[in-house]
């Protein structure tokens, strides 16, 4: 993965250090011998730092002559780095084989040279390099997508190829789905609450529907560009999880199982680069190895930085117009400008804008990578890179100034899920704050590089400046972001742009500056993420477990999920420990499915205790009991409520929590609508999601007012809101309210009537007798008292967020299910409010 190949020339030097740390005695040619020779099946990670961190060194005559060497990179470039910076000889085999030149062929065949090729050159089903001795994988802290990916399917409803094995999917899952699930998976993309969501299929019931699914997703494999993910994992399906959202459905094993590919499994070493050391076992889990050896940090390198950079925080000050204007002024100053984009659509937004009001020429990340030459030279361009934060490096004079508008927690559903469903964040802190530090990093490699960078976004601005967060950050990085948010506090524009050009100038002023920074870096530390000792005593267990799956052997494959939760003491592993209490529970129902073991008591066990350590996962609830004895009403209702928090948080954090502008000026749009009869339906709609419900709308014949809905509760509203205080409601408005549950059941639950609560909001007060009957299951709710309750959960909300710390929260979550409870703003308690107030009792008969 050799993002650069100069680090790699140096992967010996770094042997050296480590030897001497096993051995000071001994001569090192001495243990590098008895390193190349004698230790096989080793597993080694390399701290992945600057140039300057490392003394130079040829790699000629050092790496073993009897074996060939396969080092492998994400990138095409890499090849040119090698003989240009390290002297390094190379071969660049990339693409099909088919293609490779003989004489390149015969020079890595032969040892003569070292191979460079991509992750996928390694990692697919036919790969050329069938018998490496050496592999040195760079960037593999963000490797895990690359190592995965062929044990992964993945099935996207937006990409037409997909979209009937889509459906056929969801077809064979829908006994496995509660009404709700199975709502939001085949509804409407657009929504941002179909967006956010993603679920799991529960192990018990994928292994139930594996017989059928493995022949649905059979018959579509004959020339599907998914074929080779299938026949890796096709015959494997009970030791794959399962994620469904609205727009892809992914099937994996929750490790990558390398060492059921030989390639990789039987070089006699594998070498990792990495900007980071994988705390906690994450690079094991990112491999799928069980004990990596891990360089120490080189002396000094705790303390000090790479190169110097200037954050700037614009939104802390400045309104979103404000923002994109100061953008492009920043980018007239600085002449050469790189923005990084979470996504295809804002990378466009970005391109469009600067296409329109600067006129440059826009490079892409494909065009940096073939290209990069054009860019550098320019003096005004612009390289707008969409969902991707590592690979590209524009040291020096390359540029300058960077732009990073916001950065995704999560790159696939997997994550996704353990994130925001299980309450699992602490696993992927590290993994996410490498991903931050890559990300800020493209335009600092070297210890006298300087650049500014600029961030904005959602979430990526409340991640850097979160004072919580920055204690873990390297010493120099709290330093900068300290001195960013300062000067970042109440400003105009034109100190954003006098400031940029201090730093990029490094005018006399700066050199003040950048005192201060050294100042707050010497008085910073670093603190650890909590419960590292414990996953890292976990990793091989988890993987054993795996491995035990992956062969079939599902009691030892409960007995290794023990031995994990063994591990998993630490009160912050809470939601860690509730994945894997499900995870051993299902080990030990697939062993009673089989016939292997009876551990069905296990099982039942293990889930009740992944129940209990949160309840916010409704299937956990019904596996949680047997079938015999269904889950109480109270644990339903609980389940309910969290899953409402779930989508609070979401929502939360898409508004952001850097400042109060986006959320204080959502509050007042609802507020204000909801005291106006032309604006009331839209404001009840946007305070159902406020509070956490999927909410809907529709504008065409026999729909009904809005609806929130969450689990498998629905209320949907019939609106009178322009009626007279004290008036009529007569048959005509009686009937359309009645007849909005059967709507909704038909069009947007595709369930039964039954668990949609009609609800009449009208400050009318009597009815009418023909408008009687038809109310009996219609509630009624008085306007004004709507309202009121309205302010009341508007300000529970905003008390909620207050405390809001990232996202997984277990502890926030449950205050935040108590506070709504305590006002009434919760699904199940609002529903039986409601179902008390049936409007034919409520309203006055005429006389």
């Amino acid at each position: 993965m050799l993002r650069r190949l100069d680090y790699q020339t140096r992967v010996l030097d770094a042997i050296d250090a480590y030897l001497d740390t096993l051995n000071a005695e001994k001569d090192k040619s001495d243990q590098i011998a008895q390193l190349a020779d004698s230790h096989k099946d080793l597993d080694l990670a390399v701290p992945d730092f600057a140039e300057e961190a490392w003394k130079s060194m040829g790699a000629a005559g050092k790496l073993p002559a009897s074996r060939a060497t396969v080092p492998f990179s994400p990138r095409y470039e890499v090849a040119e780095e090698a003989t240009s910076k390290c002297g390094l000889t190379v071969e660049p085999l990339v693409g099909k084989a088919a293609d490779f030149h003989p004489p390149a062929r015969a020079a890595y065949e032969d040892a003569e040279r070292v191979a460079i090729t991509t992750y996928s050159g390694l990692f697919n089903t036919n790969p050329y390099f069938r018998d490496p001795s050496l592999v040195v994988l760079d960037d593999v802290h963000a490797s895990e997508n690359y190592i995965a990916d062929l044990w992964t399917f993945r099935v996207r409803r937006a990409h037409a190829a997909d979209e009937p094995l889509f459906r056929t999917i969801v077809g064979v899952l829908k006994g496995s789905l509660d009404g709700t699930s199975y709502a939001k998976l085949v509804g409407d993309r657009s929504t941002d609450a179909g967006a956010a969501w993603v679920d799991k299929i529960p192990t018990p019931r994928l292994a139930a529907v594996a017989d059928e699914l493995h022949a649905a997703i059979d018959a579509y494999m004959d020339d599907a560009g998914q074929r080779y993910a299938w026949r890796m994992i096709g015959d494997h399906l009970r030791a794959c999880q399962m994620y469904v959202s609205q727009a892809e459905i992914l099937i994996r094993p929750l490790v990558p199982p390398t060492w059921t590919h030989a390639p990789f499994r039987d070089a006699d070493q594998r070498i990792y680069l990495s900007a980071t050391l994988g705390a906690g076992g994450d690079l094991e889990r990112l491999t799928g190895r069980r004990c990596i050896r891990r360089l120490p940090i080189p002396d000094g390198w705790d303390r000090q930085g790479i190169g110097r950079r200037f954050f700037a925080f614009p939104e802390k000050s400045l309104a979103t117009p404000d923002v994109a204007a100061l953008r492009r002024r920043l980018m007239v100053a600085a002449g050469r400008s790189v923005v990084l984009t979470p996504s295809d659509n804002a990378a466009q937004t970005i391109v469009d804008d600067v296409e329109e009001h600067l006129g440059y020429p826009v490079y892409s990340g494909r065009d940096l990578e073939q290209r990069k030459a054009y860019f550098v030279s320019s003096d005004q361009a612009v390289a707008v890179i969409a969902n991707r934060y590592d690979g590209i490096d524009l040291p020096g004079d390359d540029c300058r100034l960077l732009f990073v508008e916001g950065l995704p927690r999560t790159v696939n559903l997997q994550e996704r899920f353990f994130v925001t469903r299980m309450g699992a964040s602490l696993l992927f802190n590290e993994r996410i704050q490498t991903r931050v530090l890559q990300a800020v990093g493209r335009c600092t490699r070297g210890l006298a590089d300087h650049s500014m960078v600029v961030v904005t976004g959602d979430d990526l601005p409340a991640y850097l400046t979160n004072i919580r967060r920055r204690r873990h950050f390297h010493p120099e990085l709290q330093a900068e972001l300290e001195f960013g948010v300062e000067q970042s506090t109440e400003v105009d524009a034109d100190t954003f742009v006098d400031n940029s050009r201090i730093f990029l100038e490094h005018a006399r002023e700066w050199e003040e500056a950048n005192a201060s920074i050294l100042e707050s870096r010497d008085r910073a530390a670093r603190e650890d993420f909590p419960a590292m000792t414990e996953l890292d005593a976990a990793v091989a267990h988890e993987i054993a477990w795996q491995t035990a799956l992956w062969d079939g052997d599902h009691g030892a494959a409960y007995e290794s999920a023990r031995e994990v939760l063994g591990k998993l003491g630490h009160d912050a592993l809470r939601g860690y420990r509730m994945l894997w209490h499900y995870l051993a529970g299902s080990a030990a129902a697939l062993a009673t499915r089989e016939g292997t073991h009876d551990l069905a008591v296990a099982a039942a066990e293990q889930f009740q205790r992944a129940k209990s350590c949160s309840p916010g996962v409704g299937w956990l609830v019904g596996l949680a009991h047997s079938a015999a004895v269904a889950p109480t009403a109270a644990e339903r209702e609980r389940a309910t409520v969290m899953l409402q928090v779930e989508n609070l948080e979401t929502y939360l954090l898409d508004l952001g929590v850097l400042h109060n502008r986006r959320f204080s000026a959502r509050e007042r749009e609802i507020r204000e609508g909801l005291a106006t009869a032309e604006r009331f339906e839209q404001a009840q709609f946007a305070l159902g999601r406020h509070l956490g419900f999927d909410v809907g709308k529709r504008e065409t014949d026999g729909a009904p007012d809005p609806w929130w809905c969450i689990g498998d509760l629905a209320i949907v509203f019939e609106d009178h809101a322009d009626g007279e205080p004290g008036g009529v409601i007569h048959v005509t408005k009686a009937r359309q309210a009645a007849s909005h549950p059967a709507w909704l059941a038909a069009n947007v639950l595709h369930g039964s009537a039954e668990t949609a609560q009609a609800v009449l909001v009208s400050p009318a007060t009597r009815a009418s007798d023909g408008a009687l009957p038809h109310l009996a299951k219609v509630a009624y709710w008085n306007l004004t008292e709507f309202r009121s309750w309205a302010h009341a959960a508007l300000d529970a909300v905003r008390e909620i967020r207050a405390d809001l710390p990232e996202p997984g929260d277990l502890e926030w979550r449950g205050r935040a299910a108590d506070r709504l409870e305590a006002v009434g703003a919760d699904g199940p308690g609002l529903v039986a409010w409601l179902k008390a107030r049936p409007a034919d009792g409520e309203l006055t008969p005429l006389p």
